[in-house]
């Protein structure tokens, strides 16, 4: 258990997020290929061919388009890492999820990260980096910890399961005045981390299959 007193070990939570992920694409690769050899199975047991037959092959290979799709666009764990290379982390006690949004690239979740008696904190957007798309289990009941800088981006990871979400402003534009005024070393920092710009946006399938 992670206490919040305590800041959590980077490379830890880098790892944990790495097999989560590895575990993650390896069961979709393997749900894929079950999906697609179940037609042949049941033409070798005798089972005429049939449109519902053949669905199943259908099935696979749209979980493994997908998968290609979201592991060829994902870039979440090199980005939290180059954060968490580039800021310190810093426990803020407020936690709360405003919703969240069934995306191909993974659940949305818009968060407000805050300090109790603190105000002001931006609405952001948040994508688990390890590809789960469950809300972290008692991300609302301890807090977080959380590095970057929040008008450029940051990461936020949840004491006790290490889960680690990969965070921009909701509205990008909004804070767009303030990342413009940031003094060099702020924008220099952003920048080192790579949070000068959007890294994570929703994968246009048109333009993948144009590719």
């Amino acid at each position: 258990m992670t206490s919040p007193n305590v800041a959590p070990d980077v490379e830890q939570v880098l790892e944990h997020n790495r097999r989560q992920w590895v575990r993650h694409v390896i069961g979709r690769i393997v749900l894929g290929l079950a999906w697609i050899a179940l037609p042949f199975v049941m033409h070798a047991v005798g089972i005429p061919d049939t449109f519902f037959t053949a669905l199943p092959f259908l099935v696979g290979f749209y979980v493994l388009l997908f998968l290609l799709i979201r592991t060829s666009r994902g870039r979440r764990i090199a980005a939290c890492e180059r954060v968490l290379r580039t800021y310190p982390l810093e426990y803020h006690t407020r936690v709360v999820k405003k919703h969240e949004q069934w995306l191909l690239l993974g659940t949305v979740f818009t968060v407000k990260v805050s300090t109790r008696g603190q105000h002001g904190a931006p609405l952001m957007r948040a994508i688990n980096a390890s590809t789960v798309r469950r809300w972290p289990k008692g991300a609302e009941d301890r807090g977080a910890w959380v590095a970057g800088d929040l008008p450029f981006g940051g990461v936020m990871i949840v004491p006790d399961t290490n889960d680690m979400l990969f965070m921009q402003p909701a509205d990008w534009q909004k804070f767009a005045d303030e990342r413009e005024q940031a003094d060099a070393p702020r924008s220099g920092r952003a920048q080192q981390a790579g949070l000068t710009q959007l890294v994570e946006r929703e994968p246009n399938i048109t333009h993948f299959y144009a590719g």
